[in-house]
């Protein structure tokens, strides 16, 4: 992981959850455990690289739990640790952001 600059909490968080997708991860994680193929469901638009990518960072973080089955064909499952249990909050309140952000688009559009 990059070093911080301003050696500021909120760096620090942004530099594992900043991008277009991580967040949205741990949105759909909290609904419970997921396969690949159910996040590549949930999130169409992303890549698999770029999925693949964001789930390490995010479980060497710590904030994510990969799990692998030695079955044929190897099944590999997702799940939030207790400390990914932890961003329930953030992401209730950039949910509660993004609402008033439409609400207020769409005041502005009428």
């Amino acid at each position: 992981m990059k070093d911080t600059v301003s050696h500021c909490p909120v760096e620090n968080a942004m530099l594992v959850l900043a991008g277009r997708w991580r967040i949205l991860l741990i949105y759909y994680l909290l609904e419970g455990t997921k396969r690949f193929s159910d996040l590549r469901r949930d999130m169409p638009k992303i890549s698999q690289r770029m999925l693949t990518l964001d789930l390490r960072a995010l479980e060497e973080a710590g904030y994510v739990r990969r799990t692998v089955y030695p079955e044929v064909p190897v099944r590999v499952e997702y799940t939030l640790t207790e400390e990914g249990l932890h961003l329930r909050a953030l992401v209730d309140v950039l949910g509660e952001c993004g609402e008033r952000l439409t609400r207020h688009r769409e005041a502005k559009a009428a």
